[in-house]
């Protein structure tokens, strides 16, 4: 394996770190934990490649954007088991990764790639981590113990749909606005008919959740403002946009119009916005036809 240089900007202060990198998993072998840390939309392609990180026992924590491919699995009621085709085309993930696997984690800080190998960290370090049962796991407790030891704060949360839905209602409204307005969180906030817009995204968003046994914690407007609060950042969205890379647009957008579908709840805005995203990705090379 090799070191690769990586620069770290965050509260005015830059750290640099060497960590040891490997483009083939065979080197590495079978891990304790495998956090993935990939767009969603870039897990399927390579969730084969993973096999040698894997055994039995190892816990699979998925850090991306969305709705996590395993969401449905040990949800009581009418949909448990379900597999979600926007973010797990073929179920591949579902028959590799294998759902017992699975640990799930939202990542709320706020960064951007100002360049190749540099990061900038713009807000929060919370990253909230659950099983999909709700349980309070040895496994769940020791990667908790080891993020909160490098400095991050690492909840553990009963409840993690509930914080799953949370973070998506920002990006499934956020992040396709700001691709087509090309605004930044505060600007498009500001504007009150690009709000207008956010915010029927996110009532729309809202009743799919509820209708899937989600409590949201925030009202839509304290949502927005928490969104405001951040200030003139990018979305992860846009800056793929601006870089020529492919967009999280049916982790994040698409899969709310299909879980809209399976409960029989009307996603109007949300369907509408989805389209015009597409078709702004496809302009851009950054979707396929």
């Amino acid at each position: 394996m090799r070191e690769r240089g990586l620069t770290i900007r965050m509260n005015g202060e830059e750290f640099h770190t060497r960590p040891r990198v490997t483009d083939d998993p065979r080197e590495a072998g079978p891990q304790d934990y495998l956090l993935i840390s990939l767009k969603a939309h870039s897990v399927p392609p390579v969730v084969e490649h993973m096999l040698p990180l894997l055994r039995d026992d190892t816990a699979v924590v998925t850090a991306s954007n969305g709705i996590p491919w395993w969401y449905f699995y040990k949800l009581p009621g009418p949909w448990e088991n379900h597999r979600l085709e926007m973010v797990d085309p073929g179920g591949k993930q579902w028959d590799i990764l294998r759902p017992e696997r699975a640990l799930g984690c939202v990542l709320w800080p706020a960064a951007e790639v100002v360049e190749p190998g540099v990061i900038q960290h713009e807000y929060g370090e919370r990253i909230s981590l659950g099983e999909p049962d709700g349980s309070r796991s040895d496994r769940l407790e020791a990667l908790s113990k080891a993020l909160s030891a490098a400095g991050l704060k690492a909840p553990l949360s009963p409840r993690l749909r509930n914080e799953i839905w949370m973070k998506l209602w920002g990006n499934l409204s956020l992040n396709p606005v700001s691709t087509l307005t090309l605004s930044t969180l505060e600007d498009m906030i500001r504007d009150r008919g690009t709000c207008g817009v956010i915010r029927q995204m996110m009532e729309e968003g809202k009743a799919v959740g509820e209708k899937l046994g989600v409590r949201f914690a925030l009202s839509v407007d304290a949502r927005i403002k928490a969104a405001e609060e951040v200030g003139a950042h990018k979305t992860s969205m846009l800056q793929d946009l601006e870089r020529g890379r492919p967009m999280e647009i049916d982790a994040l957008v698409g899969v709310v119009s299909e879980l809209g579908r399976l409960v029989d709840v009307p996603t109007p805005t949300i369907d509408t916005v989805y389209h015009l995203v597409v078709r702004r990705a496809r302009e851009a090379g950054a979707y396929p036809e």
